[in-house]
């Protein structure tokens, strides 16, 4: 069996850039949107689109130089008309700034619980200049990537907590593995379902099957559910001991709908109790 501690959940932070750019250059037709995480005080920009030349490909930038680096300090956007003029920045990345045609800038921070994780960037070359519209663009999609690094973060939180408890069940300090990670399951399937990013849902849903498989004791796993998504949520929670109450709470749902979830799942597993429910799926490897 796979330790738990091997399984890793976190998809490539480097996918939810690429996406936060790519949508907001198309809604705000900004001709160049770039950036990238920033790693202890170092912007790294790491995801690029229009560019036309590579010096603005994996550039550096530190904290209080050039415009990105003013935004890491300041935590707030700024826009520049004329980035080559412009004398409340520094000038340390003029060459690829200026070879890139670069002159209208908006750059927006990413920040999560105060801390500034990113910088979005939208740019026009020439006479043209980024609007109004553009920077509300950006501001936007620098707000929605903030919620879905959060939301990683959350996941990395509870996985942590959900490790930590399991080694000290290890050491006879709390409940035995297997209970810790069918909890850890049921808290990831009802964490998914708050996704709205088609790519890290299906992400999250991957990692609960495979922690699933973890702790089944079917000698061959379903390779399909015959179980809805939320039908799995709801008979997760059921597993752990709680009530129809309980795991209306927990999944955001009412109980006559964990109800009629869960006699749809009895149904399809030929389950006659909820014990007998939980039981099958775990046989069939859909719950750990």
């Amino acid at each position: 069996m796979q330790p738990i501690s091997d399984v890793s959940m976190r998809p490539d932070d480097g996918d939810a850039f690429r996406q936060a750019l790519r949508a907001a250059q198309r809604r705000s037709d900004v001709p160049i949107a770039f950036g990238g995480p920033v790693q202890g005080e170092v912007l790294r920009l790491t995801q690029h689109f229009g560019v036309r030349t590579a010096g603005l490909r994996d550039l550096a930038v530190a904290a209080s130089t050039g415009l990105g680096g003013q935004v890491i300090v300041a935590r707030r956007p700024t826009t520049v008309a004329d980035y080559g003029s412009d004398d409340s920045i520094t000038h340390d990345y003029d060459t690829p700034v200026l070879a890139e045609g670069i002159r209208s800038v908006v750059a927006v921070p990413v920040v999560v619980s105060g801390s500034v994780r990113g910088v979005l960037y939208g740019a026009a070359r020439g006479v043209a200049s980024v609007g109004e519209r553009a920077a509300d663009v950006m501001v936007v999609a620098s707000r929605q990537l903030a919620g879905e690094l959060a939301l990683r973060d959350e996941v990395d939180r509870r996985v942590q907590l959900r490790l930590t408890a399991q080694a000290d069940a290890d050491r006879g300090m709390s409940r035995s593995a297997t209970e810790e990670l069918r909890a850890l399951h049921a808290d990831l399937r009802a964490l998914t379902q708050t996704v709205h990013d088609d790519t890290l849902r299906e992400q999250l849903t991957d990692a609960t099957r495979r922690l699933a498989g973890l702790g089944t004791t079917a000698q061959c796993p379903a390779a399909h559910s015959p179980l809805s998504p939320r039908e799995t949520d709801v008979l997760a929670q059921v597993a752990l001991g709680c009530s129809n109450s309980e795991a209306a709470a927990r999944l955001s749902l009412r109980p006559e709908t964990v109800k009629a979830y869960l006699r749809s799942a009895m149904r399809k597993l030929d389950a006659r109790t909820r014990l007998e429910a939980v039981v099958a799926a775990r046989r069939q490897g859909l719950l750990p």
